[in-house]
């Protein structure tokens, strides 16, 4: 199975659209962020989860799911980079094969020391926007081949099926 485990903030402060949307509000940010690896997901099938720092919300460790999306906000005291590492070794079997998005080039070496492929945010950027176009492609093919429901009437004809419709003569 692949996985693809996302340093949340890392990649918030490096794509252009979440780095200027988290300037006026990180939530939507964040939202977004789930949103474009919820398709990046569902397109490749991988399973992703997205690790944010602790110290943006307070409290303990929480995990969610977000349309399929595993989310977790670490422990306080607990940055995403140690529990990235931690999810490596954790999740690291032959069957398995890990990639990490994060542009921390420390984070990149550690967790390529543990066997985990390493994207950076731009690398992984890239492969989303590709996705997205190649969804984007695919509906519109799914389009085309769809028949078209609606017949090509006259206005004349159209006027009387409408007077009908409004129960006139």
């Amino acid at each position: 199975m692949n996985i693809l485990i996302v340093d949340g903030y890392n990649i918030i402060g490096d794509w252009p659209e979440l780095r200027e949307l988290k300037k006026h509000n990180l939530a939507s940010a964040r939202d977004r962020l789930i949103e474009r690896m919820a398709e990046y997901q569902g397109f490749t099938g991988s399973r992703v989860i997205i690790v944010f720092d602790a110290h943006f919300v307070k409290g303990t460790e929480k995990k969610y799911h977000d349309s399929k999306v595993e989310v977790i906000f670490t422990r306080e005291n607990e940055t995403a980079d140690e529990r990235i590492e931690k999810l490596a070794i954790e999740l690291n079997h032959i069957k398995n094969q890990i990639s990490v998005a994060t542009s921390d080039f420390t984070e990149q070496w550690v967790i390529f020391a543990q066997g985990a492929l390493r994207i950076s945010a731009r690398e992984l950027l890239t492969e989303v926007n590709s996705i997205n176009k190649k969804i984007g492609s695919s509906m519109k093919k799914i389009e085309e081949k769809r028949p078209n429901a609606k017949i090509q009437l006259s206005d004349e004809v159209a006027e009387i099926f409408e007077k009908w419709r409004r129960g006139q003569k």
